[in-house]
């Protein structure tokens, strides 16, 4: 009797890594925000959905999801986003009131994964938002990013920076990835298949040096590559 219970918590331990791999169950999820009224506004949507499970202040550092809920992008905010980015066991998400094109390419350095505007910030754009992150998909702002591109391309010295870098299959899908596709979307839209999709993504952030998804549409924006 006693040894057939000494391998329960075990069995169980083994039980919850496979459902985790498999992400049936919910996704952890801590939420950063200085200002508690926008705090409560975030936290009371996400409690309601049963995908996620929202942890105290204790077991913050433990989350899947680090979620920043902020006005602007500041030195302190930067300061939380550069330690987040070094905690290995969670990704980072920004739900922000206003985000000019220099604060864009701050949190993008910072290893931002995930960018959404608190205007738009309802229910279920906060869910598919934390979902996404926790897939390791970038979900980033399509419109804001355009414009910065374009700003970026309006200054660039003709006689320097170029499109080489990326081939056009390259460039295209990290366009996608701006407007804030996914894989399944992108290869729809491409007509490649998953598998490529992620190879050609990966192939960009390896080639570069880049960290993930989101810093890869950063760089290609900085160099007016997209």
């Amino acid at each position: 009797m006693s040894d057939t219970t000494s391998h329960e918590p075990a069995q169980a331990e083994a039980a919850h890594r496979t459902s985790r791999a498999g992400r049936p169950d919910r996704v952890t999820v801590a939420v950063y925000a200085a200002d508690p009224v926008l705090r409560v506004g975030i936290v009371h949507q996400l409690r309601q959905r049963p995908e996620v499970d929202l942890v105290d202040d204790a077991d913050a550092e433990r989350a899947e999801v680090s979620l920043v809920v902020v006005d602007t992008v500041g030195d302190d905010v930067v300061a939380l986003l550069h330690r987040l980015r070094h905690n290995n066991a969670t990704r980072t998400g920004l739900v922000i009131g206003t985000l000019g094109a220099g604060a864009l390419q701050r949190v993008i350095e910072c290893g931002v994964a995930a960018v959404l505007r608190r205007a738009e910030a309802e229910q279920d754009r906060l869910l598919s938002l934390v979902l996404a992150i926790a897939n390791g998909e970038g979900v980033l702002l399509g419109k804001l990013l355009s414009h910065v591109g374009n700003l970026q391309r309006s200054v660039l010295d003709p006689g320097g920076l170029s499109l080489s870098t990326l081939t056009t299959r390259e460039a295209d899908m990290l366009r996608l990835v701006s407007e804030g596709l996914d894989t399944a979307e992108i290869a729809r839209k491409t007509a490649y298949s998953e598998r490529t999709v992620k190879n050609v993504l990966h192939e960009i952030i390896t080639r570069l040096q880049l960290r993930n998804r989101a810093h890869a549409v950063g760089y290609a924006l900085r160099n007016g590559l997209i």
